[in-house]
């Protein structure tokens, strides 16, 4: 197991906008790795269209995410709000800040050992 100090906050790569993330803790278990990262979301900043290969929680620590799934429309969540993002492609989704305020949030990744964050995919059909 290895632990990485949190640090400074690093902006995010294409295709999100306004958004910055420092990875506090990573570390392999069997054929998972497993990753607790802050990520702070400026107003009017974006993740862009993405998704996950493992399976996320999500704890919104500040502001309102604007959240909208390729699969299923969109969802706004508040402030103290869990929730779970399913993996694979056909659950693409983007977080973006929709507000006047930074939006916070705390990620736990579960996902396939060696696999990326995230993967980036085109926004869907309007």
């Amino acid at each position: 197991m290895s632990r990485r100090p949190g640090g400074r906050f690093r902006p995010n790569p294409p295709p999100a906008t306004g958004t910055a993330s420092r990875v506090l803790l990573r570390f392999r278990l069997f054929a998972r790795e497993i990753v607790v990262r802050q990520t702070v979301i400026d107003p009017g900043g974006g993740s862009g269209w993405h998704y996950h290969d493992g399976t996320l929680f999500v704890l919104v620590t500040r502001g309102t995410l604007d959240h909208p799934y390729a699969d299923r429309g969109p969802v706004v969540y508040r402030r103290g709000r869990v929730f779970r993002e399913p993996s694979g492609p056909h659950h693409a989704h983007e977080a973006r800040n929709r507000g006047g305020t930074p939006v916070a949030i705390t990620v736990l990744y579960v996902n396939p050992a060696g696999a990326p964050l995230s993967r980036a995919v085109d926004p869907p059909d309007a």
